[in-house]
């Protein structure tokens, strides 16, 4: 026991730095919001305000629409996880479990994939979202262009992640689910999924974040403010403006960051597990 709790303490003393560094900027944005405005660029400057204020929250949620733009993500981040896995999963099992002439190729495809970013893609998807007809216009300006965009460039990495994870189930276990009257289909959704379930949550996980933090193709995409997502109107509030209320930036970007957390905390059990089970076959 006392070894145990020795190694728990160095342990602990060792990863103390790297804690520190990762809290250090959440330590920022809270002394920041809670400070009022003649206090922020105070010199010299304090960590803990003078007077205490949380008038820049209500401030911060009025001026920059952050109660319809958390909406928006919200929308686009969970739709576009939806639409990558609803594709990713057959072509992962497709991968991981059936053998064709082109399986080599389509999986250097997608690996491939992963080493373009956004930004290099942007002027071509616009092009593409402005030449399909919807509704009264094009998919630019809509919600569904962007959730259709951010839900094709998690595709590739949720297939290549659950076709691992399908590709490390015993066989015997899925021919023990055709013995007993399966098809393909109703193995892969009474069998396949539950245990997959650690990771598909990893797989859901990165793609939320992703979807959630992503700026370039929102700022293209999306031109109503009704419309913007969290990260534009954050960008907003200090974007284009003479003087920057510092204490408003910092506490749209805290709030902002809640739903990560809270995303983070519910699938966290899932995460470790799923990336060492789905890295190796």
């Amino acid at each position: 026991m006392k070894r145990k709790l020795r190694r728990s303490i160095v342990c602990w003393l060792v990863l103390l730095p790297l804690i520190v560094l990762v809290l250090f900027p959440y330590a920022v944005m809270v002394s920041t919001a809670l400070k009022p405005t003649s206090e922020v660029m105070s010199y010299p400057p304090r960590w803990l305000p003078r007077h205490w204020s949380f008038a820049s929250f209500p401030a911060m949620w009025v001026q920059a629409h952050f109660g319809t733009a958390i909406v928006n993500s919200v929308v686009i981040s969970c739709s576009s996880v939806l639409l990558a896995l609803f594709i990713a999963i057959p072509a992962a099992y497709a991968v991981g479990r059936l053998e064709f002439r082109l399986k080599p190729p389509y999986r250097l495809f997608l690996l491939v994939t992963q080493m373009l970013a956004p930004v290099l893609l942007i002027l071509g998807l616009f092009r593409m979202a402005a030449a399909i007809p919807f509704g009264d216009g094009s998919l630019v300006n809509t919600r569904l262009g962007v959730i259709l965009i951010y839900g094709a460039f998690q595709i590739a990495f949720s297939v290549l992640m659950l076709s691992a994870y399908f590709a490390a189930i015993p066989r015997d276990i899925e021919e023990a689910a055709w013995m007993d009257g399966c098809g393909r289909i109703r193995a892969v959704w009474h069998m396949f999924l539950p245990l997959a379930v650690p990771a598909i949550a990893v797989c859901a996980l990165v793609a939320f974040v992703a979807g959630w933090n992503e700026y370039i193709v929102a700022l293209t995409m999306l031109r109503d403010r009704d419309k913007q997502t969290v990260t534009l109107q954050v960008v907003n509030l200090v974007a284009g403006r003479y003087s920057v209320e510092w204490n408003q930036v910092m506490a749209a970007t805290l709030v902002a960051t809640l739903p990560v957390a809270v995303v983070f905390a519910s699938l966290q059990r899932f995460l470790v597990r799923g990336l060492m089970l789905g890295a190796v076959k």
